[in-house]
């Protein structure tokens, strides 16, 4: 599906974004391993959250929807407890999740059953082995291909307990923190985590919020093991990650945007402070929490942006908007330098690679490096046409680029933007922008 997308009176309004992939993703999980049963409001219904259920139910895992009118949705799920999962009969399929694979991984470790975990030709290409190693070193017995370093993974049933181990994170990951934090759970004794764990803590919030014993001591998170983990209920905020497409799209054309409902979990807004350094004005105001999650409202509102420099200690906070930022910098006063971001080479594409490709399609300039990229601004840009080849966060991004262009910008395959958007051209048009 080839779309145009246009803004030619600019990008603003109000949005209520949808449900937080990642703590949906966190969620589902914990819940399947809960003793009784769980209630999830508002979590994400697409894509990746949806081969997250899927192998869950494999496993298992009961999981019924509720839904209570104007676009209310709830899922109830039936946890089976610590040890619980059911042999699955099939491959758990992760799809294109990574998210879902890395975290399953830790849940299936050392567990009493056989299981093959699978996802689709791009998430086999994706590197498995930084979260089956940690697992293998607590005495799990993971298999797979090129050694464990790629999809599949067979997890081979075990009567032993995991092993306590402390263990250091050289590169920070989210995923691979919480597949660990999954497993220690029925480890033998306490896992400690230290090293590079400054990244997105949904699980931790999560574990607090439950009230399992984890702590963090210094540099290191130290989990101790649990008989079970209590049923629960937790509504999902709206992701930040999805805003930042809308956020972006208003700086860049000079409007103003109201976000609303929004978690605003600090290790998730180093996208807004960098906007703040580039010249935005955005005032934050936090309102309640849910599950442990902070949310509320950003108000956007525009200003002279100007190039800057993001060092590697402050990717963790914005990995997943990297792509925007070289948007936002091409349309820029001056250079903006990104470093550190190597992970990016590893996501559903190479995304250092695709946001070349983007600016390259509509008349830019990227100098790419291994770990990121210089851009100069302002640049003059053109309509053009892109493949985002899958990826759900270079289709956005390059429809958000043409609210700073004169012309439309067309984006074939965008329908892989529903996989964490699934409304994304219904609120592109709602802001005042046009697709066709």
């Amino acid at each position: 599906m080839t779309l145009s997308f246009q803004a030619p009176r600019g990008l603003s309004g109000r949005i209520i974004p949808p449900p937080d992939k990642s703590i949906t993703h966190r969620a589902l999980l914990v819940a399947g391993i809960a003793r009784g049963r769980s209630l999830v409001h508002n979590p994400l219904n697409t894509g990746d959250c949806v081969s997250t259920r899927s192998c869950l139910r494999s496993l298992g895992v009961s999981i019924k929807e509720i839904r209570k009118g104007q676009g209310e949705f709830s899922l109830e799920i039936e946890g089976r407890g610590l040890w619980g999962f059911r042999e699955p009969e099939d491959v758990l399929d992760a799809g294109n999740s990574g998210t879902t694979a890395r975290l399953l991984t830790g849940l299936l470790a050392g567990q009493k059953l056989f299981a093959v975990l699978n996802g689709d030709h791009s998430l086999q290409a994706r590197p498995m082995l930084r979260v089956v190693e940690p697992l293998r070193s607590m005495g799990a017995e993971i298999q797979g291909r090129n050694g464990g370093r790629n999809l599949p993974l067979v997890f081979v049933s075990s009567s032993k307990e995991l092993l306590p181990i402390d263990y250091r994170l050289e590169v920070p990951s989210a995923q691979v923190k919480s597949a660990l934090l999954f497993a220690a759970l029925r480890a033998a004794d306490t896992v400690r985590i230290g090293g590079a764990v400054a990244s997105r803590d949904h699980t931790e919030r999560l574990y607090s919020y439950l009230g399992l014993p984890l702590r963090r001591e210094g540099e290191w998170l130290s989990v101790q093991p649990v008989t079970e983990v209590p049923r629960f209920e937790l509504t999902v905020p709206g992701d930040i990650s999805s805003a930042a497409f809308f956020m972006t799209g208003a700086l860049i054309c000079g409007k103003e945007l109201l976000v609303e409902n929004c978690g605003l979990n600090p290790s998730r807004l180093g996208f807004v402070e960098v906007l703040k350094r580039m010249g935005a004005r955005i005032e934050i105001e936090e309102q309640d929490s849910a599950g442990g999650e902070p949310r509320g409202s950003l108000r956007v509102l525009p200003g002279a942006l100007r190039g800057v420099e993001i060092q590697a200690a402050e990717i963790p906070a914005c990995i997943d908007e990297i792509p925007l930022l070289a948007v936002l910098g091409a349309l820029a006063e001056g250079t903006t330098r990104v470093r550190g971001a190597e992970e990016l080479r590893h996501k559903e594409s190479d995304r250092l690679a695709a946001v070349d490709r983007l600016l390259s399609a509509v008349g830019g300039r990227l100098d790419v490096s291994e770990d990121g990229f210089n851009v100069q601004g302002p640049q003059a840009l053109r309509s053009g046409l892109i493949d985002p080849k899958g990826d759900h966060r270079i289709a956005m991004s390059a429809a958000v680029l043409s609210a700073g262009l004169s012309g439309a910008v067309a984006i074939s395959g965008f329908e892989a933007a529903e996989v964490s958007f699934p409304d994304f051209v219904g609120m592109f048009r709602a802001l005042g922008g046009e697709v066709s």
